[in-house]
């Protein structure tokens, strides 16, 4: 395998640029002096397509690939649009992984989940627990296509030499998210939940689940700079964890996330709907130990991303 040697003047092609986390590596780079940054919107090019993509790549000839595009959604989207959360993902990660070999990209990062791991993993779950145990059934096919997209690039490197690594960030919230209430995550959701009821003075707000499970938080633009180090920096087998390596309970970002909108009337948790896994806190100290660590504080970042949404509502 070639050495690598980061560079402001490589060609970069950040696929998902419009998403939350490719907007976000977007922005890293350029604060990094990164100028030839290479995007195509879904109408320019339909990732799905393998001759387009192979196309694109044969004439753009990208130096760098950020692999930032999925189809995403909170657990009501990923258990109801299960066919199309497996088939999507993984015929856009297997076109784009292939086509940078191809055009013999120097260097890929590949973006999946902490839903890869067993819904039992021991916590906090290291990179080695994958493939151990069953998958949470409400995800079970995004993290397949996840888990599928990270042997594509351990094995690309085994058979081909290829530089293609993965990182592996857990929940994620900030600038660019999605706040539909049926199909976002559980923080947006919330966040827009508090609010609505606050401007409509609403005596209280439901909450998804019995509020018992626990779950650990990363700012986007942290995830977005942990990219970026890894990329400079990581240039080994296997993948890399993405997290703060702390976690609270949905009760408890429930009530942090009323507390920062001012929210001050009852949380109803109905325990009718779907929890989902227990538990999800990464073990960060593979990414601590290679010089990245998570610098934005959740109710920092939570207040954040409310100043920045509040009159969108």
């Amino acid at each position: 395998m070639k050495a690598f040697t980061p560079n402001p003047e490589h060609r970069v092609f950040v696929a998902g640029h419009r998403g939350m986390v490719g907007s976000a590596i977007v922005r890293a780079l350029e604060a990094r002096g990164y100028r030839n940054i290479i995007t195509r919107t879904r109408a320019e090019l339909d990732l799905l397509d393998q001759r387009a993509v192979r196309e694109f790549f044969a004439a753009e000839r990208p130096d760098l690939v950020y692999l930032a595009a999925a189809k995403v959604g909170g657990i009501h989207a990923n258990n109801t649009y299960r066919a199309q959360f497996l088939y999507e993902n993984l015929m856009l990660e297997a076109n784009i992984i292939h086509a940078a070999h191809e055009a013999e990209v120097q260097k890929l990062l590949f973006l999946g989940s902490s839903c890869i791991y067993p819904k039992h993993a021991e916590q906090p779950m290291r990179e080695d627990a994958l493939l151990t145990g069953p998958l949470e059934p409400t995800n079970e096919p995004y993290a397949i296509a996840k888990i599928a997209g990270i042997k594509l690039c351990e094995t690309y490197r085994e058979q081909y030499g290829d530089n293609f690594i993965s990182a592996m960030p857990t929940n994620l919230y900030g600038p660019g998210d999605n706040y539909d209430l049926q199909n976002s995550h559980v923080l947006p959701a919330l966040l827009r939940k508090m609010h609505t009821a606050k401007a409509e003075g609403a005596a209280e707000v439901e909450v998804w689940g019995s509020g018992r499970p626990k779950r650990e938080f990363l700012h986007v633009d942290d995830l977005a700079a942990a990219c970026v180090h890894l990329m400079d920096t990581f240039n080994e087998a296997g993948w890399v964890n993405i997290g703060t390596g702390e976690d609270l309970s949905i009760r408890e970002l429930a009530e942090l996330i009323a507390d920062v909108v001012g929210f001050t009337g009852t949380l109803r948790f109905d325990p009718n709907m779907p929890d989902g896994t227990p538990r999800k806190l990464l073990d960060v100290s593979k990414v601590n130990g290679l010089g990245w660590k998570a610098g934005i504080g959740l109710r920092e970042g939570i207040e954040s991303v409310y100043n920045e949404v509040r009159n969108r509502f």
